[in-house]
């Protein structure tokens, strides 16, 4: 495994893979990798000849008084997973190697990003978007593996992927969760014991959600989803919406298939999750 730290370095190796005719994967990662990074890995490992997996703290989708300076950065830790999983090349590139001074393009998706989380965390998926793009341009990837926990952000580099005509293919992948259901995130180290527990309500709420929209409407779902969850010990909800799986728009009341999607505060840490709903 390498660790390499410079766009131009990356650029040389992957380009003589391209040109191998090598199938490169990649995994684009804020690093503090547990199980659900593991997964992504192990699905790059298996169906592709490289593996790229990408640590970059991203400074472009933190907004002013975020988690920025806190977000946990263990990367020995990080790399030694990437090792033990077969990882080829790890890019930990620094901020400045990513948006050297004079920085001044960025990558936006309207209407999806303007939504849900955009809604409160402003310019966030617009960071998002132009890492993830730049990362498509440096690695020249085939496949991106990304988990369906962030299933806007999902939406937003998928749809971004076709219109920019990225030769990057996305691959979803399910969403890793603790035995108590709790999604796997980088950010559950913030929560304490008794927090932990209160957030792995959010997931009952959710697989509740999956069996009456079987036979309920989708207002009535939501009603019951968003009453739970506000009956959750420290909880505050930022959004909890039904929307159609694909565009994320309404869905009518009787739609066949839909996507429930929530942010919720538990104490002092934004989770959020989803869920696919079908009758």
């Amino acid at each position: 495994m390498k660790v390499i730290k410079k766009v131009s370095e990356l650029r040389k190796i992957a380009f003589k893979h391209l040109i191998n005719k090598d199938e490169i994967g990649l995994v684009p990662t804020m690093g503090a990798l547990h199980e659900g990074h593991v997964s992504l890995i192990s699905k790059s490992v298996k169906n592709d000849d490289v593996t790229i997996v990408s640590i970059f703290v991203n400074p472009a989708q933190f907004a002013p008084g975020e988690d920025y300076l806190k977000y946990p950065r263990p990367l020995e830790k990080d790399l030694s997973i990437c090792r033990k999983n077969h990882v080829d090349y790890v890019f930990v590139p620094s901020a400045a190697e990513m948006f050297p001074d004079g920085h001044k393009t960025f990558v936006e998706v309207k209407s999806l990003q303007d939504i849900l989380c955009g809604a409160f965390r402003k310019n966030h998926f617009r960071g998002v978007a132009t890492v993830v793009a730049k990362l498509f341009n440096i690695s020249f990837a085939c496949r991106a593996y990304l988990g369906m926990k962030d299933f806007q952000q999902l939406r937003i580099i998928e749809k971004m992927s076709k219109e920019l005509n990225f030769r990057t293919k996305i691959t979803p992948c399910p969403i890793v969760r603790e035995k108590n259901g709790l999604a796997l995130s980088s950010r559950n180290s913030y929560l304490t014991a008794e927090e932990k527990k209160s957030a792995a309500q959010i997931y009952q709420a959710l697989k509740k959600a999956k069996e009456e929209f079987k036979t309920k409407s989708a207002s009535a779902v939501l009603k019951n989803v968003r009453d739970k969850i506000a009956s959750i010990a420290a909880s505050k909800i930022d959004y909890a919406e039904i929307l159609d799986y694909s565009s994320l728009l309404p869905v009518s009341e009787n739609a066949k298939k839909a996507a429930i999607v929530v942010a919720v505060w538990i104490g002092n840490t934004r989770l959020i999750d989803n869920a696919v709903l079908s009758k």
